[in-house]
């Protein structure tokens, strides 16, 4: 089973990637043959599957591994991930993703959602069935509320003239990071008696989640339609306003007002003109150096961390990623 080229210089890890992926596979037993090969396409189409991974480094500080168990967990943090996913697109009416066509616009919106509460119960039945912990459940009960409270508060600032930096901080805090030190927490969960090195986890992957968040957000003025795998801008277009123009507002607000008041009616060519503007005011610079200051946090707790093997690779894989054009 194929997974993203980033993981051969992990074998280890490549390894249980491709097992966990098998278990999602196996886990996915929707009758109607057209739905549940169009959710695996999406599932197995060779995203990177930071989260699992993460989830599945954490797991080697127990000195009484279960493989098996650690996949299932990483397998259940992707389908949650997967499930979020799936209902942005339907509320951005997006069309494409890593460069495949969503689910949406290939079966439509009702579907769509379906197809999206159908992983999440996939997840809780894999955490109920090899995970036999019920404060498992709990983690991962609690972390869904908090990933969909940030959600609904993005859509709340949507198209909002007045959102700020503040604003935005809370939104990816809810979202991205939280399932990043969702990931991590559970997979460390049981490690130690005291729960300190879990506890440990949970704030290396906010800090992992935020910084991936605000590159994610700079390669989205960075980087072409057909590097990200979807439309260049479409953020912008459809009233979520990030880092990079965020900050290009504190240079001149003014210069942007015209464009926020058009709404999702703004035209390509101003799309282009806002990318001149985010990087006349040193937007994506300073949304950068945001990263690197998330980064830099999350090492210096990687070093806190027990010695052990993983640890190098995790320090590598968090550096990667600040850097990544993956």
């Amino acid at each position: 089973m194929k997974i993203h080229s980033m993981w051969d210089q992990y074998p280890l890890l490549q390894a249980e990637l491709v097992a966990t992926n098998e278990l999602l596979e196996k886990n996915i037993t929707l009758k109607n043959r057209a739905v549940r090969e169009a959710i695996l396409a999406r599932l197995l189409s060779g995203g990177k599957m930071l989260r699992p991974a993460y989830c599945l480094l954490f797991s080697y500080y127990s000195p009484q591994r279960d493989a098996e168990r650690a996949q299932a967990i990483a397998a259940a943090v992707e389908l949650l991930h997967t499930a979020t996913l799936m209902h942005d697109d339907v509320i951005d009416e997006a069309g494409t993703r890593r460069g495949r066509e969503t689910m949406n616009r290939a079966f439509g919106n009702q579907i769509a959602v379906y197809s999206g509460d159908y992983l999440f119960t996939v997840c809780f039945r894999l955490l109920s069935d090899y995970a036999g912990d019920a404060a498992v459940l709990k983690i991962d009960t609690n972390g869904m509320e908090s990933i969909l409270i940030g959600e609904l508060n993005q859509m709340d600032m949507r198209y909002n003239p007045d959102m700020r930096m503040r604003d935005y901080l809370r939104q990816i805090q809810g979202k991205t990071a939280q399932l990043f030190a969702l990931s991590c927490y559970a997979g460390a969960y049981g490690s130690v008696e005291d729960e300190k090195l879990a506890q440990l986890a949970y704030r290396i992957g906010h800090d992992i989640g935020m910084a991936f968040q605000v590159m994610d957000d700079v390669l989205d003025y960075t980087q072409d339609e057909k590097t990200l795998g979807k439309p260049a801008l479409s953020d912008f277009r459809n009233g979520i306003y990030t880092a990079p123009v965020l900050y290009a507002m504190q240079a001149d607000r003014k210069a942007f007002a015209a464009y926020i008041a058009k709404g999702a009616d703004v035209t390509a060519a101003e799309l282009a003109e806002i990318h001149v503007l985010v990087e006349r005011y040193g937007g994506n610079r300073a949304a950068q150096a945001l990263a690197k200051k998330y980064t830099t946090k999350a090492l210096k707790l990687i070093k806190k961390l027990p010695d052990h093997p993983v640890k190098e690779t995790l320090t590598k894989l968090t550096e990667q990623l600040l850097y990544r054009n993956m």
